[in-house]
């Protein structure tokens, strides 16, 4: 059953908007003039309206790392609980305070009653939802724990937020240092120096070659500051221009990789996304193959991520020859006549006793005719029969 959003008036002229379900417009226009509500706009709450596109261009995201936390902490909570997925949904649904959450939480549940599995409903929203985020939801569905891995995910996409604040606030000071001291030094040389300079041109006398490249940066700075300015938008453009290509980006991340200090927090942090990424998938239940790619996602650095993919590849190809090796195993102990098999013939053998043989410092008159049996059981039976069989041929040599 689909559903709507609906912006209605009632009795006493407030404005009143929510999501139901029906199955048409029709259908839930009726049901709003049942409650006694006028319908003034019912859509489907999958159409976008003009306010929300400016709301989405304005902010980036629709929905935001924070709300994405609380949202699948709560869907963990309510399926932990025994709830149902429908009834989870509507709860959330009736709950969100922000209408775009409740929209899509109303869209979602209209895709898994409608007959849909709960990832390809998230899949029909993939800004809000990532593959990784949907990978690891069909993983919990395929293995029938679907709230322990939601658990998981929130505890994974928690750290991350914390991860990622914790680098903003490392940045934040320094960043905030160099604009005010960029400031200081753009007021001293476009304010103080030229009153300074007035009080040297009234000495005339020599100045030193510091003091005339300051007085001549202050005034190409109050002449053309736009100049700078401009060239500055233009350089910013020129960089981001190139690093969109394919080419030097690999190559600006590949040197990245290795600075002497921002390539250590670079390489801490996809690799600790990465591990934890790939933890939760393969505890999930996730093929390794599958949580390779998926991990590999995650990776802001593209040359990391094209090292994730040769390792990947590489990987497929090992597991490939594994799985011929075990194809031709297989096939070859099923035709051979032994039911043991070469290989268990080979350590049925070497698990049968072996005993050294005597030196002839230690033989005895009575060994030497005869050697031990190998085929005995025991290297002491071979020996009793050996000399048992010397004794009774002296004994016939005697009466003789």
């Amino acid at each position: 059953m689909p559903a709507f959003r609906f912006e209605a008036i009632d009795h006493a002229g407030k404005t009143q908007k929510g999501v139901l379900d029906a199955d048409s417009a029709r259908a839930a226009r009726s049901q709003l003039r049942t409650q006694g509500l006028t319908p003034l706009v019912v859509e489907a709450a999958g159409s976008r309206t003009r306010g929300e596109r400016q709301q989405r261009l304005s902010l980036g995201r629709r929905l935001s790392q924070r709300e994405q936390a609380i949202l699948t902490r709560q869907l963990a909570s309510l399926l932990i609980a025994g709830l149902p997925l429908g009834e989870t949904l509507a709860v959330l649904t009736e709950q969100s305070e922000r209408d775009y959450i409740r929209e899509l939480m109303a869209a979602i549940r209209a895709e898994v009653l409608g007959g849909h599995s709960f990832a390809n409903a998230l899949a029909q929203h993939p800004k809000d939802f990532p593959e990784i985020y949907r990978a690891l939801v069909a993983a919990g569905e395929h293995t029938g724990k679907l709230g322990l891995v939601l658990s998981r995910l929130a505890d994974y996409i928690e750290q991350r937020n914390a991860l990622k604040q914790k680098i903003i606030l490392a940045f934040t000071y320094p960043g905030i240092v160099t604009i005010i001291a960029f400031g200081i030094v753009t007021f001293l040389l476009s304010y103080v120096v030229p009153q300074v300079v007035n009080v040297f041109a009234s000495t005339k006398q020599a100045l030193p070659f510091l003091t005339v490249m300051m007085m001549a940066l202050s005034a190409f700075v109050r002449s053309y500051w736009w100049a700078v300015l401009i060239g500055v938008v233009i350089f910013a453009w020129l960089v981001k221009t190139i690093l969109a290509r394919p080419g030097p980006r690999m190559s600006f991340d590949r040197w990245l990789l290795g600075a002497p200090l921002i390539g250590k927090l670079v390489r801490g942090y996809n690799t600790v996304r990465f591990a934890s990424t790939l933890a939760i998938l393969t505890a999930a239940g996730v093929p390794i193959l599958r949580a390779l790619q998926a991990a590999g996602e995650t990776l802001s650095n593209t040359d990391a991520r094209e090292r994730r993919r040769r390792h990947r590849a590489r990987a497929r190809r090992l597991v490939a020859v594994a799985r011929a090796r075990q194809h031709e195993d297989v096939s070859a102990g099923a035709g051979s006549p032994d039911p043991l098999g070469r290989s268990d013939r080979r350590r049925h053998h070497d698990a049968r006793p072996r005993f050294r043989r005597r030196s002839a410092r230690t033989r005895t008159p009575h060994d030497v005719p005869h050697e031990p049996a190998r085929t005995a059981a025991y290297p002491c039976d071979g020996r009793r029969r050996a000399r048992d069989r010397a004794r009774g041929d002296a004994a016939d040599h005697r009466t003789e």
